[in-house]
């Protein structure tokens, strides 16, 4: 199993939501989270100052899948989040030892 996590922008959560249902992938974690890129940040108008905001509002989303699964969801996710501008987030993949279901205590390896 492969646990993918995806930061993205918080416009594009609802898409990439609905594609991952439309696809067969409905189970999903979702946090807000604050971050920064290559971009470092960007440069604000407020009140007739300049201000500095390095650490953007993004959207982590996270999914275990099957290890056969992780390219369909890549793909689903990069499709339904991209803009073309920076900032659009990036992909992560992580082994996943083990999983536990709480309420039956079955286990997934």
């Amino acid at each position: 199993m492969k646990k993918v996590e995806a930061i993205i922008r918080p416009e594009r959560l609802e898409h990439v939501k609905k594609a991952l249902e439309e696809k067969g992938f409905v189970a999903m974690t979702v946090s807000e989270v604050k971050g920064r890129g290559e971009q470092k940040g960007i440069t604000l108008q407020f009140r007739g100052r300049t201000m500095e905001v390095d650490l953007l509002p993004k959207v982590k989303v996270e999914i275990v899948v099957e290890d056969k699964a992780v390219d369909a969801v890549i793909s689903t996710i990069v499709d339904a989040a991209r803009t073309g501008k920076y900032g659009d987030g990036k992909i992560f993949v992580v082994p996943v030892e083990k999983a536990v279901r709480v309420r039956t205590g079955e286990v997934e390896e």
